[in-house]
């Protein structure tokens, strides 16, 4: 191998050849590719027979093996398995083609095996598409920009439809990372912006195909084509066969699903559709065929209840991406441009009213479009941005929003502060929310989140070990102790990591680490027996601790055969109780001992005389006080009250010269005699006690007393 940071495109390898000599071959050679067949894809069977399932996982396995196989080359023999094996890319391009939608009815597995087959199938090939996209996998493993973008192109890697059945299968859950490999795909190779721009008017014939279906054509500028005036009638959405009519909403639906999914994940591409008048054929569309298709699935005579349920959801579900296309359209290229105050906001503007004003004849998409998306808010955003705007002309428009709710005969929801998940065509249908109905397999790769309740990994074992497996598959060479370092740092995101890991753009203390740093051992928790310590321990019914235990002395319940009676007459307690209390049948006041006895004879305990000696040496009641002082002080029980304010009051002013305090002045509101003039303080005394007058009898009488004299009611 070449030496490193050389791209991949630069270096070339020596090995043996045919003939056991060397020889030098480029790193990208089609001799080098492994010979490995890659079988192509098929779905799992609806509601199959144990033959079919078992087929099913059979060949689901071969293709999970071999993609895990591929995905663990090292980076220069995958990019030749990548060009050079055509095998593959059949492989990859069956999935793209077979797999299971969001809405299809086989998105639903029949047993539990095959769903956990079908999203292995479903990871492996999104895994392979992402290195596929990636030109730099390390400072190692990379490959010149240009280069890669004449790889991708010229050998169909990448194209624009699978670039549209990419978003539908693997949006949900991975929307940034598909928006990462997207925009690389277009920045290294711009030549799929141009068919982009040649692929849109295909996008819009897929519009005049189902209206020419149902019996239905577009009138004035936005037809594709003339009407032809010797063409035969065409049957309408009642009268065409059943299975044509399911198949046109099934057609519908996968359509309306992928360019809302496209637009979503990419909305660079809203321009290219923007400049082909995608909006104005969108709505007309729109208000063309969607009651058309409402009265039929109604009329008709659908044998089974469950079909027409499914047909009614995937119609309500087109209703809503086609709305909300049409939002994201207008948001990317009108009102985003105002937002960030580019230059020419007032051209923004005036498209974007256009566009509202050209919705008006359209009551029924109208009517949807803001129920979501209220015009109302985004009129105050204009008048907000740009106050120049004719207030004549947003009235108008405003009337024509509320004339529109009113001509379909459904009231306008109070609050539209957030889109509802109400169904579009009627609410009485229970039609089915994009968000909420069954994903299938663009719904398999949701990467958990970290929670909220403070831990350092909010998430399972299973999950941790999932997301670790989902970066190794695509980053063999990075240890496991890395990767949990970096799934803590970023909240346990695989699909943030795995973008930061490719873009060096990881955080500084991940930098400083070894990227092939192993898992840290788990530390062994202590046995839970040997650490236990309660009061418990080691008494006769420990458990832990003993191996035999009395079990005649544990019983559940009253013991048998006992009852009230056998258990009052039972004794026995005081039996065990007599011995101890005998010894206190017998007191005397003195025991004689005789001569030649002691005190131990009579089960006394030998005369101490060290008691009486210590004692001798104090003067035990020396110091008490006589009967006299002991009176006086009784007599002192009782004292005066008077004495005792007054040192109540002493030790009161001690304290208040302690803390600094001064005493309030005394009031004075007699003052001098009258004539001889008074004092300020006399003044200041008179007036505090006028206007405190209130706080006792006769409340607020001052007061009032003022207020009437203000007025002129008492004369002054």
């Amino acid at each position: 191998m070449a030496c490193a940071r050389v791209p991949l495109d630069e270096q070339s390898v020596t090995e043996p050849g045919p003939l056991g000599k060397e020889r030098t071959l480029p790193a990208l050679h089609p001799e080098r590719k492994e010979e490995r067949y890659f079988v192509p894809y098929k779905p799992p069977p609806e509601d199959g027979s144990p033959a079919e399932v078992e087929e099913f996982l059979e060949h689901a396995k071969f293709i999970t093996e071999d993609l895990e196989w591929l995905l663990a080359l090292p980076h220069d023999k995958f990019w030749c398995q990548v060009v050079f094996d055509e095998s593959l890319q059949r492989c990859l391009d069956s999935y793209l083609h077979h797999a299971p939608r969001g809405l299809d009815l086989a998105a639903v597995p029949s047993s539990p095996a095959v769903a956990d087959m079908q999203r292995s199938v479903h990871r492996a090939v999104f895994l392979t598409f992402l290195r596929m996209a990636t030109h730099k996998e390390s400072k190692e493993n990379f490959i010149t920009p240009a280069v890669f973008g004449e790889i991708i192109y010229e050998n169909f890697l990448f194209d624009i439809p699978k670039i549209l059945d990419l978003c539908v299968l693997f949006g949900k859950g991975n929307s940034q990372l598909l928006h990462k490999m997207i925009e690389n795909i277009f920045t290294q190779q711009p030549s799929y912006y141009s068919d982009l721009d040649e692929t849109v008017p295909t996008v819009l014939q897929v519009f005049d195909t189902i209206l020419e279906k149902c019996g239905l054509q577009c009138e004035g500028a936005t037809a594709m084509e003339p009407m032809k005036l010797n063409a035969h009638k065409q049957p309408t959405a009642l009268t065409m066969s059943q299975q044509d009519f399911v198949d046109i909403i099934m057609y519908l639906c996968d359509s309306t699903t992928t360019i809302h999914a496209f637009l979503d994940i990419f909305p660079a591409a809203c321009s290219s559709f923007h400049s082909h008048g995608f909006v104005s054929r969108l709505t007309s569309f729109y208000g063309s065929v969607v009651p058309d298709l409402e009265m039929a699935i109604r009329k008709r005579n659908l044998d089974d209840k469950i079909l027409q349920e499914d047909l009614w959801k995937r119609l309500s579900h087109s209703c809503r991406k086609m709305v909300e296309t049409t939002h994201l359209l207008l948001h990317h290229t009108c009102l985003q441009p105002i937002l960030e105050g580019r230059e020419n906001m007032e051209t923004f503007a005036e498209e974007l009213l256009q566009h509202f004003t050209s919705f008006l004849p359209e009551k029924r998409f109208l009517s949807d479009y803001d129920e979501q998306f209220p015009i109302a808010e985004d009129v105050s955003l204009l008048q907000q941005a740009l106050p120049v705007i004719d207030e004549t002309r947003t009235s108008y428009l405003l009337q024509g929003v509320e004339s529109a709710w009113d001509s379909i005969g459904r009231q306008k929801p109070q609050s539209q502060i957030e889109p509802k998940a109400s169904s579009l065509p009627s609410a009485s249908w229970g039609a089915a929310d994009g968000g909420e109905i069954l994903r299938g397999a663009e719904a398999i790769l949701d990467v958990p989140r970290r929670g909220n309740n403070g831990a350092v990994c909010s998430v399972s074992g299973a999950e941790l070990e999932s997301l670790l497996s989902c970066i190794k598959d695509l980053l063999p060479d990075l240890g496991e102790g890395f990767l949990l370092a970096c799934l803590e740092e970023y909240n346990y995101n695989s699909e943030l990591v795995i973008n930061n890991i490719l873009e060096d753009r990881l955080a500084p203390s991940l930098d400083k680490l070894d990227r092939a740093m192993p898992r840290p051992v788990k530390e062994e928790l202590p046995n839970v027996l040997t650490s236990r310590s309660n009061v418990f321990d080691d008494d006769e019914f420990d458990i832990f601790r003993r191996d035999q235990v009395d079990m005649s002395r544990i019983w559940k319940g009253r013991r048998k055969a006992e009852n009230t009676r056998e258990m009052l007459n039972d004794k026995q307690h005081i039996a065990e109780q007599k011995a101890r209390y005998q010894a206190y049948e017998t007191v005397v006041d003195e025991v004689i001992i005789e001569p030649g006895e002691t005190a131990a004879t009579y089960g006394l305990d030998d005369y101490d005389d060290e008691y009486d000696d210590t004692y001798d040496m104090n003067q035990v009641g020396a110091n008490d006080l006589d009967g006299d002082s002991l009176l006086n002080r009784r007599d002192q029980f009782v004292q005066d009250p008077a004495v005792l304010r007054e040192r109540a009051e002493a030790r009161r002013a001690a304290m208040q010269q302690r803390k600094g305090y001064r005493p309030e002045r005394p009031s004075n509101v007699v003052g001098q005699p009258k004539g001889q003039g008074q004092t300020t303080e006399t003044l200041l005394d008179r007036r505090k006690k006028e206007s405190n007058k209130s706080r006792v009898g006769n409340h607020n009488r001052r007061t009032m007393a003022d207020r009437k004299r203000n007025k002129g009611m008492i004369p002054s």
